[in-house]
């Protein structure tokens, strides 16, 4: 067996890693269906519920058709947070991890999987800069740092939310559990709420909600800028570009969300219009913040201006960063293309950034990202649109949330049928597999060509 793990790895490390990853989905639809998962008199869940529960949460989207607070046992709850957190490390790093256990060796072609999920460009195009990724030799010191990371950071936000949950009169077992779970929920950037009434009881507690947002923001960056940082962070000349463009990026998307939902929405009686100045300039860093992958919300997406929804698809669209808990198209991605749009006004002959050039590759790599994506979310809506003959703008919510594995919603996936179950539990999956990883899986080896044909300009634009 461990030898054919090892050919199956070296074949083909991507289909590895999906097959691990749907193997995971699989296992935890079978333990969701289980009596003992569900809560109440011993039945156990319908198919596409347990289904669509299990992509959720291995996808780390937190989306639901029930409500997670009491629909599952303490069974089921103990699931959601052992799932969350395996499929927070992201898909090559587990293949990885697997691959190390099954076969007791880091092999080079284990260390070029991790190193793929922190720079796909490694499948692609062959090798790169090592300073836009983690070296090689660093590997184990980067899966060190994802687990370490994880365990962290979750329990410094565990700890520091534990008075929040005594104070609104929850006992200290009952506390510990919710502080553990929504930390891990925030880390993961998945959303889901423990209690019943998810965060009601703490629409005034800035305290936690700040906790909230420190966790999904340090999930949202990535582990290789976690690493980066860890190991440098005292010298910001020596970050390599792909940590300064996350971090800039996503600095800039924070403070234009934040702007925009301070402007769109102040005056909305439904959202923020009763609200004081200050409170209102928090709650639009909160949702700045969550909209691009966090999940929580202490308002109800439903009463959004449209104009306030749209901006949150967009940043729902674009995600978190690399090799992080968030999904979407990724911050690196979005830069990528402003800086050849740039480029291209300019008339520049390459895309420069922080005094480094960015190879014309990783533009078709983030082409193919955007479009790929897009193709996604339009087919998945076209379907949606179908089965639920719901209003466009709630159904494009929903889809981009579930692509970008956000887990914000109008409510409309709630009331899906299960034919619209298993389209949005599709498209969790293939959003948070990742389109890079998904091409090269389907692609076991490049083409080689050995020669080229004549070049043609069309007329573009």
């Amino acid at each position: 067996m461990r030898d054919g793990a090892d050919r199956f790895i070296r074949t083909s490390p991507s289909r590895f890693a999906l097959v691990v990853f749907a193997g995971l989905v699989l296992l935890f639809t079978l333990l969701f269906s289980l009596p003992i998962a569900r809560a109440g008199a011993g039945s156990s869940a319908p198919l596409h519920d347990a289904f669509f529960t299990a992509v959720s949460v291995i996808c780390v989207t937190g989306l639901a058709t029930v409500d997670m607070a009491s629909y599952w046992s303490p069974f089921g709850n103990a699931l959601v947070f052992i799932g969350v957190n395996i499929g927070g490390v992201g898909v090559l790093t587990l293949a990885t991890t697997l691959g190390l256990i099954i076969s007791r060796r880091l092999g080079l072609r284990a260390k070029l999987m991790a190193a793929s999920d922190t720079n796909p460009s490694r499948i692609h195009v062959g090798p790169v800069a090592e300073r836009q990724a983690v070296r090689l030799g660093e590997v184990g010191g980067l899966l060190v740092t994802v687990a370490v990371s994880a365990l962290v950071i979750e329990g410094v936000v565990a700890v520091a939310m534990v008075p929040s949950m005594l104070a609104v009169g929850y006992d200290l077992f009952h506390s510990i559990w919710y502080a553990m779970y929504y930390s891990a929920m925030a880390f993961t950037n998945t959303g889901f709420n423990p209690n019943p009434g998810g965060l009601d009881p703490f629409l005034h507690d800035y305290w936690l909600q700040s906790w909230l947002m420190i966790g999904v923001f340090l999930g949202s960056l990535g582990f290789p800028v976690i690493f980066a940082l860890s190991r440098g962070w005292r010298n910001p000349r020596k970050w390599s570009l792909h940590v300064k463009l996350t971090l800039t990026t996503t600095t800039i998307l924070f403070v234009a969300g934040a702007a925009m939902y301070l402007l769109l929405e102040y005056a909305n009686p439904k959202t923020y219009g009763t609200m004081d100045a200050g409170q209102t300039v928090f709650q639009s860093m909160f949702m700045s913040v969550m909209a691009r992958s966090g999940g929580f919300s202490t308002i109800n997406m439903h009463d959004l201006y449209g104009s306030s929804q749209l901006v949150t698809d967009m940043l729902m669209f674009v995600g978190g960063g690399s090799a992080s808990t968030a999904g979407g198209i990724k911050v690196t991605t979005l830069a990528v293309l402003f800086l050849a749009a740039f480029a291209e006004a300019r008339g520049a002959p390459s895309m420069e950034a922080f005094g480094r050039r960015i190879p014309r590759d990783m533009l078709r790599l983030s082409v193919a990202v955007v479009l790929w994506g897009s193709t996604i979310v339009a087919a998945s809506s076209i379907a949606i649109l179908q089965i639920s003959k719901e209003p466009f703008d709630f159904v494009l919510f929903d889809v981009i949330s579930a692509f970008a594995t956000c887990g914000l919603s109008t409510g409309l996936t709630a009331d899906l049928p299960p034919a619209g179950v298993y389209v949005m539990a599709f498209t969790m999956f293939f959003g948070r597999v990742g389109t890079v990883t998904l091409a090269a899986a389907l692609a076991a080896s490049q083409r080689r060509q050995l020669f080229k044909r004549p070049e043609e300009r069309p007329i573009v634009g």
